[in-house]
């Protein structure tokens, strides 16, 4: 999980550019930037697991329901919640703090890169 946790790593460097007042972040572009760095790194993580199970590097998922599909047939017997936990990353670190840009509160940006951390360690 190395190169995830370059990532990751990297996201909480962007995030620190991000210009913030009262617990809020008042330029959200680098906040974005740094979300979508730290769901690439989720990314990574469930790359680098599929890995380790055999799949072919040629057969890694190109997309979100492809990452779905390869979770939940060789992550799902282990451990179900990580598909629940991918889809909440998803959600939060993609859509809303990428995609659309919604996420500006501190804690929840802390929040949302902690999950990602607990995450790319459970995959590891």
């Amino acid at each position: 999980m190395k190169e995830a946790l370059r990532y990751l790593e990297n996201a909480k460097q962007i995030l620190l550019s991000a210009p913030k007042e009262d617990n809020t972040y008042t330029d959200i572009k680098p906040v974005q930037e740094a979300c979508g760095t730290a769901y690439l790194a989720v990314l990574k993580a469930i790359d680098e697991y599929l890995l380790s199970k055999g799949v072919d590097e040629k057969e890694l998922p190109k997309s979100v329901d492809g990452h779905r599909d390869l979770l939940r047939r060789y992550a799902l017997i282990h451990n179900g919640k990580l598909l629940r936990e991918f889809e909440k990353l998803y959600k939060a670190l993609h859509i809303a703090g990428y995609y659309r840009g919604l996420l500006e509160d501190v804690n929840m940006v802390k929040e949302a890169f902690k999950a990602a951390e607990a995450f790319i360690t459970k995959l590891g």
